[in-house]
């Protein structure tokens, strides 16, 4: 091994270990890597910011602006009206909405996909009381086999198709995918929906209490203010400051027989006043003694009491990349910047009774936030949590579904007619619909996931250093040694096993520029066609059905769900051995050594 190939092979083990430990964000690991091979000599600086300019790159940031335009237009809510029907019938709801994720997946983003149907999910398990982790992890696996099935169905796709291009001088088409990657869908789909499932824990499985999990009832006291009350005259802010003002949160001001709900924090007290408080018992005692506020008799205080049309009460999922990740309220200064208050916090369906100023969000933590409707709407956007409130089932912009499902046909045929290369076709489109106002100027930005993108513009050129140094070679010669002569299948079925159980613990998108430079150089060592290895790459690197930590899909259905970390192979093993079992026989039907 020369020098230049043990800089790339220990860089490359140190990414690859510090992506599966998951201390430090995966961009951040990839930049470093990038670094490091640049610091060393083993690449040339004018060769570090190639991967921003890559078509593969491109594309993935078009396609999830595109993602947002489906959304906008109504795309989900016509989606979610082959529900409607199906109320009370879990099995059939369950089957239906992890079809729908699988289609919608093809041709949108996994994790906007499936983000847009988890809150559909959340709210039907609920409803007719069954547990959400029968239904959220085959949402979430639904999503990864949707995506095998187009070229823009999930960004490996992309990358390998381009590492086609580079080698044959054309990439994959839209729908080469189709014929494998349809066909394991539909086995993955059939598996996790009709058995898979029921392989989870009972305890896991068990229904829900909904009511329960943010009954506010507990947590929610009238206090009265006194006529000769030293209080009358000061703020709410400074009544909340008698003790810590992140334990106690004032949600209404009765007045005159009139409630008022999200006060503002500047508002004065008057004689007469009944503040609405939310707080622990201890809180509440302590706010009781250090001040003349007299306790109301009981009352049954629910959400409904808390909203009204200018305040909302909304249940938010903290999603992938959510400013709320690691982050605690206080923090974030959601009552002193925006005027939401935080009721309660549910993770793994249960209630977190902790002082929740001290709660440090985690991803699919669920949310119970109270404030003004326009700020509600305007905070879940740019904080990135899913809301989880009922749908309006009802296609209510049909001009704009019309035109984004126009424009997303026409930028379609034009790849598959190569009048023009993926990353023309689809940004052309995402302008193009900017320009008919079904996105707002700034949502475009707002839509790309940064941190994916640079992640895939980092590794590019880690994985050039790799071929260029010779350590794909290396691989290749491992991969032939751990076969051991026994032929070009043999070698499909390894590398397909290899990609899957890599993609399990690193980002798939890694998994994917590390392995389809192996599958070509493999290819030729064979003197074999290379697009049956490219093919298997490119399933394995988005099945990632094992781990958690293998996909953000997986990651996002984890809190909500209930699932611990063990619970994923239960499902997702069987799953990866019927997608060997179905994959290598189409792939070599389709895609012939």
């Amino acid at each position: 091994m020369s020098h230049d190939q043990a800089i790339v092979f220990g860089v490359l083990g140190a990414m690859l270990l510090l992506f599966a430990w998951g201390r430090w964000r995966y961009d951040l690991v990839a930049l470093m890597a990038l670094l490091t091979v640049l610091a060393t000599g083993v690449l040339p600086f004018e060769q570090a910011f190639d991967g921003f300019a890559h078509p593969a790159v491109i594309t993935v940031a078009a396609v999830l602006v595109l993602s947002r335009a489906l959304q906008n237009a109504g795309l989900v809510d016509a989606a979610v009206r082959l529900l409607a029907p199906l109320k009370g019938k879990p099995t059939l709801q369950l089957i239906a909405q992890t079809v729908i994720v699988a289609v919608l997946s093809a041709f949108m983003n996994n994790v906007g996909a499936l983000a847009l149907m988890l809150p559909v999910a959340l709210r039907q398990a609920y409803r007719d009381g069954y547990s959400p982790a029968i239904a959220l992890m085959p949402l979430a696996f639904g999503s990864l086999l949707g995506g095998l099935t187009t070229l823009i169905g999930t960004p490996p796709n992309l990358i390998v198709s381009s590492y086609r291009a580079r080698e044959l001088g054309e990439g994959f088409g839209m729908f080469a995918y189709a014929p494998v990657g349809g066909v394991i869908a539909l086995a993955g789909v059939a598996f996790v929906t009709l058995l898979g499932w029921r392989l989870l824990p009972k305890d896991r499985r068990g229904a829900p209490d909904p009511d329960s999990v943010f009954d506010v009832s507990d947590y929610v006291t009238e206090l009265r203010v006194g006529d000769d009350s030293r209080l009358v005259g000061q703020t709410l802010a400074e009544v909340e400051a008698l003790v810590d003002d992140d334990d106690v949160a004032i949600l209404a001001l009765i007045r005159d027989e009139t409630k008022r709900l999200a006060p503002r924090s500047f508002e004065r007290v008057q004689a007469g006043d009944v503040l609405v408080v939310e707080a622990e018992t201890a809180a509440i005692k302590a706010l009781l003694s250090a001040s003349d506020l007299t306790l109301e008799e009981d009352k049954a205080i629910e959400q409904a009491d808390l909203a009204n049309d200018d305040v909302a009460v909304q249940e938010g999922i903290v999603a992938p990349g959510s400013r709320f990740e690691r982050k605690t309220s206080k923090a974030l200064r959601l009552r002193s910047a925006h005027g939401i208050n935080l009721l309660a916090v549910a993770r793994a369906g249960k209630r977190i009774d902790q002082r929740l100023a001290d709660v440090r969000f985690q991803i699919g933590d669920v949310l119970l936030l109270q404030g003004p409707s326009e700020r509600m709407g305007e905070v879940t956007r740019e904080y990135r949590l899913l809301p989880l409130a009922e749908r309006d089932v009802g296609v209510t912009r049909p001009r704009r579904l019309l035109l984004a499902g126009a424009v997303m046909v026409a930028a379609i045929t034009l790849v598959m007619t190569d009048l023009a290369p993926a990353h023309v076709a689809f940004t052309g489109a995402a302008v193009l619909l900017t320009l008919l106002n079904v996105l707002q100027r700034d949502e475009p930005y707002q839509a790309i996931d940064w941190p994916v993108i640079v992640l895939l513009a980092a590794l590019i050129p880690v994985g050039t250093a790799l071929e260029v140094t010779g350590g794909t070679a290396l691989l290749a010669d491992g991969v032939l040694a751990l076969t051991g002569g026994l032929g070009p299948v043999w070698v499909l079925v390894t590398l397909l096993v290899v990609t899957m159980l890599l993609s399990d613990l690193v980002n798939n998108n890694a998994t994917a520029v590390l392995m389809a430079p192996l599958a070509i150089d493999l290819a030729q060592r064979l003197e074999v066609a290379m697009d049956p290895l490219l093919m298997a790459v490119a399933i394995g690197a988005s099945c990632a059905f094992l781990t958690p930590i293998g996909h953000q899909s997986n990651t996002l259905v984890l809190e909500p769900g209930g699932y611990r970390f063990g619970d994923y192979w239960r499902l997702g093993l069987p799953l990866e051995l019927i997608i060997v079992l179905v994959g290598v026989p189409m792939i070599l039907l389709v895609w012939p050594l």
